[in-house]
């Protein structure tokens, strides 16, 4: 079950809310073994973030969490996947998109843990 966690300076509309959710149920799939079917969002806009002491107007912050682990080609291409989305759907640019990753070894659902 994968979980991506995206926080942005912008506000999204519902529209871009639709598109961002679309695009990233695609590329989560760069991931062998998962797929939009499992994949779980939180789309979190009109946060104020500071880097490096500085306000930007647009900025965002995407956590990718996975059940398992992936290979660090894998996450170059999601990287680079996700990036462009935010680009092109919110016109935040590539530098101001920031993506972490975390492989989690247990993860519970229904009850029992996979």
């Amino acid at each position: 079950m994968p979980f991506i966690n995206s926080k942005t300076t912008v506000s999204v509309s519902e529209q871009q809310r639709e598109q961002l959710k679309t695009q990233l149920g695609e590329v989560i799939s760069l991931i062998p073994g998962k797929s939009e079917r499992w994949l779980m969002l939180d789309l979190q806009d009109q946060h104020q973030m500071y880097f490096q002491g500085k306000s930007f107007e647009r900025i965002a912050f995407v956590e990718v969490k996975i059940f398992g682990t992936a290979s660090d080609d894998v996450y170059n291409a999601l990287t680079a996947k996700i990036c462009q989305i935010y680009q092109t759907v919110l016109q935040i640019p590539s530098d101001k998109v920031y993506v972490a990753y975390q492989e989690i070894e247990h993860w519970g659902w229904n009850g029992s843990n996979f």
